[in-house]
């Protein structure tokens, strides 16, 4: 059954091969200054950069530069990003890059009219602004978090080693985002993999939760069906596109609020991935993959149904002759060899953590209770070292 939602995206796309092109038509309808965010220079590699800043000048844009940004924003960074956009009277961010930049503008984008600290605001006391927003647009380059399409923005601090995201609301949503997947077709596998799971952890983290087989369901099952014979075809041809498009597409329609209706949602692989990341700062997707398994195994029993319909709705197990115990796990099996395939951490040690800091990470992880089970403390510390 489904609960009472109301549903609104403001967030424009244009998606496809040349879908760059559409700047033409967005950029008029902002001010004369833009600040140019991007990561550590790779888009200046393979052409992206070059062809932005051509749209950029014909529309008699100025240009701020904003580079550098890494892939777990960090709170310095953000200050840093705000210092910018004061100095220079910023009309609009435009992120240029995959998730962390589109992260890093939106969380800059609430901040640079904001009179507060806006790691306290934000992220400690998870407050909305009350301020001017700057409008974000979004230029997608690595398909995997759907911050291109929603209003989450993670950022890191490594002083606290904390790592939060805060969901802002529609207005805080990038006003347009360009998807073209021939832009991905330059990522490392590794990267590729990251995002590929990214995806897959954010599908799962809306179906096992709440109120089971609704629409939401349904849709989700497709999502994960549709990425995973993706990812296998994009890992043998990385520049199939058909492959790469489905990925594209999917990472979007798995955080743009859809499939949460009538769901309360669980976030806890995020929480516990996220407090991973604060401290070995490790790529966000391989942390997920990290904890994912040991958290699922331990609430399997709180949501047996649930697993058991996923084991053979996206895996294909069988049923027959077996317990709905015997049915969830072949189908965690089943999601432990596709892991492997795409060459995804398994464990938190892979990634520099130790077992010594599973007590901090614990302390570190936020405990919600939209999925099956509210977790303890002891539990998370109990997780954590199963996932080292």
């Amino acid at each position: 059954m489904l609960g009472n939602f109301s549903y609104h995206n403001p967030t424009k796309l244009y998606f496809g091969k040349g879908a760059v092109s559409y700047l033409a038509e967005e950029l008029p309808k902002y001010g004369k200054n833009v600040q140019l965010i991007y990561g550590s220079g790779s888009i200046k590699k393979n052409g992206i950069y070059d062809s932005v800043v051509a749209a950029l000048k014909a529309c008699g844009k100025n240009i701020v530069e904003d580079g550098g940004v890494m892939p777990n924003p960090t709170v310095e960074k953000l200050r840093e990003g705000v210092d910018i956009a004061r100095r220079n009277g910023v009309d609009l961010l435009l992120a240029v890059g995959g998730g962390s930049c589109c992260d890093y503008a939106k969380a800059v984008s609430v901040s640079v009219h904001c009179g507060e600290d806006p790691w306290d605001k934000y992220y400690l006391r998870f407050e909305e602004p009350e301020c001017e927003i700057v409008p974000v647009g979004c230029v997608l380059t690595m398909a995997g978090t759907g911050s291109e399409m929603n209003g989450g923005a993670v950022i890191t601090n490594h002083a606290q080693k904390l790592k939060i995201g805060h969901v802002f609301g529609d207005e805080v949503m990038p006003k347009f985002s360009i998807l073209d997947p021939t832009y991905t077709f330059s990522l490392p596998k590794r990267q590729m993999a990251a995002g590929i799971y990214d995806i897959f952890s954010h599908i799962c983290e809306q179906y096992f939760s709440g109120e089971d087989d609704n629409t939401s369901d349904y849709i989700a099952e497709a999502l994960m069906k549709s990425v995973i014979k993706s990812s296998l075809d994009a890992m043998e041809d990385p520049e199939n596109y058909e492959a790469r498009s489905n990925i594209m597409w999917t990472a979007t329609w798995a955080l743009n609020t859809l499939i949460a209706k009538g769901k309360t949602t669980d976030w806890m692989v995020h929480m516990l991935g996220q407090a991973a990341g604060a401290y070995t700062d490790a790529t966000h997707g391989m942390t997920l993959a990290a904890v994912s398994l040991p958290y699922y195994r331990y609430i399997c029993p709180y949501g047996l149904p649930k697993f058991a319909r996923f084991a053979k709705e996206v895996w294909g197990v069988s049923g027959a002759g077996k317990t709905d115990a015997q049915i969830a796990e072949e189908g965690l099996r089943a999601m432990e060899n596709w892991m492997r395939s795409l060459g995804l951490a398994m464990s938190l040690s892979e990634l520099g953590a130790t077992v010594d800091m599973a007590e901090g990470i614990a302390d570190a992880t936020l405990i919600l209770d939209g999925g099956y089970k509210a977790l303890t403390r002891d539990e998370i510390v109990q997780i954590i070292k199963q996932s080292m």
